[in-house]
């Protein structure tokens, strides 16, 4: 079990504040939806709580830990971000890009060894990825490539996964099958899972919880 608690959290760009006084909890196994209209601090609040943008007031805890007082590697054991863009412009085979997801678990200049393709395998037989491991990322459709970083994501055995709009890119039959992947791992393997999405219909059918935001702040 594992929760994560955003308390009275303000964020700046400069001077310019872009969330109030933000504040919620989740638990293992919950699935929430952040919606809200352009400008209204989805990626803000997702960038302070991966540790992107420190809030100059308020905490973001995992189970009793701030997580800026905990090391980098730390965090990166128990949380993982999959991007909204995630263009990769270098020739690297798909399993390559997964194992990078071993990264917090090795020492450094520690290669890769059996246990760890042995996870990665686990996550992209999971995804639906597995099939083209030896293929270079830049050979795959978009649908393709979000699975195969939504793989990476899982090779690192977090608890907790962020999603800054996963499907915005993709056409709706590829928007469903990522949406029925990350439902199944919610589920399946009770990840905590906090997504920003633009689709309301997209996040009410699949979303345990929303949180609707405006101007920085929680309108419901």
């Amino acid at each position: 079990m594992v929760n994560l608690s955003i308390e009275g959290v303000d964020c700046f760009y400069e001077s310019t504040k872009i969330l109030e006084n933000v504040s919620f909890s989740i638990k293992t196994g919950t699935f929430l939806g952040i919606l809200g209209p352009n400008g209204s601090g989805k990626t803000t609040l997702l960038k302070s709580i991966s540790r992107v943008l420190k809030p100059r007031a308020g905490a973001i805890l995992i189970d009793d830990s701030n997580i800026y007082n905990m090391k980098t590697g730390d965090v990166a054991k128990n949380m993982a971000v999959v991007p909204q863009d995630s263009s990769i412009t270098f020739s690297f085979t798909t399993l390559d890009i997964v194992l990078m997801g071993r990264t917090p678990h090795l020492a450094r200049l520690q290669r890769e060894g059996p246990e760890d393709l042995a996870i990665a395998k686990q996550a992209m037989q999971y995804t639906g990825t597995w099939e083209f491991a030896d293929r270079l990322i830049t050979e795959l459709s978009g649908g393709e490539r979000q699975r195969v970083i939504i793989a990476r994501a899982l090779t690192q055995q977090p608890k907790i996964l962020l999603l800054d709009e996963p499907t915005s890119h993709l056409d709706i039959s590829n928007q469903i099958e990522i949406m029925d992947i990350l439902k199944q791992l919610c589920v399946e393997k009770q990840l905590l899972i906090v997504g920003v999405f633009h689709d309301f219909n997209l996040a009410a059918r699949y979303c345990d919880s929303i949180i609707l935001l405006k101007k920085g702040k929680i309108v419901g």
